[in-house]
């Protein structure tokens, strides 16, 4: 299938690594130009590098928490490229741990960053978008059950699918979509990370694969080609849908 993604040009997130960098990979795969952000040059460069260099990719070192990045990542697309088509909101998942010892500071900061960052390059985005463009917002299976030990993530991540869903209905007249992507065990460093904080990874991959249908973690490369498609024109009819991308693992419809 034609994705219709040939010089399309998309802003992504977070893609100096994990979920993010997998989306830019497939999006450059089938003709794309992506400008790719991260925390640290050497980081950025390196991920501008694997996709292509430049004329394919442009970096922009950016954190989504400050107020001051969602000009500067779609004004990057406009001056690198000359044109948006869409945007990829990823972020870190918040700190690990029950709600009743998270404390205030880890909420103002999970919300900054998770919640306000990505609303703000949300309606940057909007701003400049015209009818085919699409917002994507990286979430996680937390939008619909909650995960064990991921207290913080479970208060923020509903709200905004909420605030997604509700864009959809405010953006559609003018012709851009907006859609969700629910990763749950997919093999990234964050995910290993977080059954590492069990005590015994293995174990806990092991219990967590049983409880996957597929019976195995989901793939980076997987997750990828899921979100290139959701942001192709030959999504063009999907917008206010929550995606799940997660091997069968939520039992709800």
């Amino acid at each position: 299938m034609d994705l219709g993604l040939q010089d399309k040009v998309y802003v992504i997130t977070g893609a100096t690594r994990g979920l993010g960098l997998a989306a830019a990979r497939e999006l450059a795969a089938d003709g794309a130009r992506v400008v790719v952000s991260g925390r640290s040059e050497e980081s950025v460069a390196a991920a501008v590098a694997e996709l292509g260099g430049a004329g394919r990719a442009h970096g922009v070192v950016a954190d989504n928490a400050d107020p001051a990045s969602a000009a500067r990542l779609v004004e990057a697309a406009g001056t690198a490229f000359g044109r948006l088509d869409g945007v990829l909101i990823s972020v870190g998942g918040p700190k690990a741990g029950p709600v009743l010892l998270a404390e205030d500071e880890t909420w103002r900061g999970a919300f900054e960053s998770v919640f306000l960052g990505a609303l703000r390059i949300a309606r940057a985005a909007a701003a400049q978008l015209g009818a085919g463009g699409v917002i994507g917002f990286v979430l996680s299976g937390s939008v619909r059950e909650p995960i064990s030990g991921l207290g913080v993530s479970n208060g923020l991540r509903p709200g905004l699918a909420m605030a997604a869903k509700s864009l959809a209905d405010e953006l559609g007249p003018r012709g851009i979509r907006v859609v969700g992507l629910l990763p749950a065990r997919i093999d990234t460093d964050r995910v290993r990370e977080l059954d590492a904080l069990s005590g015994d990874a293995e174990a806990a991959r092991v219990r967590a694969s049983a409880a996957i249908p597929l019976g195995r973690y989901g793939t980076a490369e997987e997750f990828g080609k899921v979100a290139a498609f959701l942001l192709s024109p030959a999504a063009s009819y999907l917008t206010g849908v929550m995606i799940p991308v997660d091997g069968g693992a939520l039992r709800g419809l």
